[in-house]
């Protein structure tokens, strides 16, 4: 029997009608409306498109969106002081910058110089720190995107052997810090593999909840897979395209023999991929009611 797909396309649906009524709520009652600025850098054709699917999202939402295009040439330090112009924007709850940025600009020096109280990406060490302790403010957007998926699937994560492959800082570690802690949609036991990993068929056959994002197309092949296993597929990779010029995706995991085994996976595209835009989206509401003190 071919395993149940896990359709974030429909959960992520789901979770923004709520969000929706949500922010009507609070507009209504405390007179306030979530903000959120996204900044791009250049005109890489993918990244523009990543910033009109976010823009889009927050105006369906009934956000205050702005969106700040900059040119390619801008200094490290002009970005930096529209950054620290944002920090000080009491209508801006969230603030998020378009990478890749160019290459004379240091990543690094510019996410740090968001205040960790409008990084709704979470990527800054602040929120990183506290989401390691178990009290975050924002969860990383994907790895949340990953465990509401699962939650509202009804996937036990309690008790569960867990095996992510891949160890990146925005989704591996992170979401084995989320699936360890305790909790709902928590609580599992958590392997990492990564590129040292011995022998990683032998972890990933005694997955129970296997989540690959390895970075590298159809990596986890159908006999990886316990039979059974739940596997969230993280991968997007592009492998070609059609006739009329559409991008072929694929995930990391052999999703046709991998369907064949599993009990429930995650399709690419339409998988976990819709939900990392949604995450952002709650985490800007949910940045709103901290700043404006909104206990609910």
């Amino acid at each position: 029997m071919a395993a149940q797909l896990i359709k974030g396309t429909e959960v992520s649906k789901a979770i923004r009608e709520e969000l929706k009524q949500e922010v009507q709520h609070i507009k209504e009652k405390y007179g306030v409306t979530p903000g959120l600025v996204t900044i791009l850098v250049g005109e890489d054709p993918a990244s523009q498109s990543y910033v009109r699917a976010k823009q889009k999202a927050a105006h369906d939402l009934g956000f205050y969106s702005v969106q700040d295009d900059r040119p390619a040439d801008i200094s490290e330090d002009e970005l930096l002081k529209l950054i620290d112009q944002y920090n000080k924007d009491p209508k801006i709850d969230g603030i998020l910058v378009q990478l890749p940025l160019p290459k004379h600009i240091n990543e690094t020096k510019v996410l740090y110089a968001i205040d960790p109280s409008k990084d709704v990406d979470a990527f800054h060490p602040f929120n990183v720190g506290k989401l390691m302790i178990g009290e975050p403010d924002f969860l990383p957007c994907t790895p949340a995107g990953i465990q509401e998926l699962l939650v509202r699937s009804g996937v036990e994560t309690s008790g569960a052997e867990v095996v992510v492959v891949g160890r990146s800082n925005i989704v591996g570690k992170p979401i084995a810090v989320m699936l360890m802690q305790k909790g709902p949609g928590a609580n599992a036991t958590v392997t990492v593999c990564h590129t040292r990993t011995r022998d990683v068929t032998f972890h990933t056959k005694r997955a129970d909840i296997l989540i690959v994002a390895a970075g590298v197309t159809e990596y986890v092949k159908g006999d990886w897979i316990k039979p059974g296993a739940v596997v969230i597929d993280v991968g997007v990779n592009e492998v070609g395209r059609t006739a009329d010029g559409k991008r072929i995706l694929k995930g990391d995991v052999a999703f046709d023999e991998a369907k064949e085994v599993a009990s429930m996976i995650t399709p690419v595209p339409g998988g976990v991929g819709p939900m990392t835009i949604t995450m952002l989206m709650k985490n800007t509401v949910r940045a709103c009611k901290i700043h404006h003190n909104i206990k609910e």
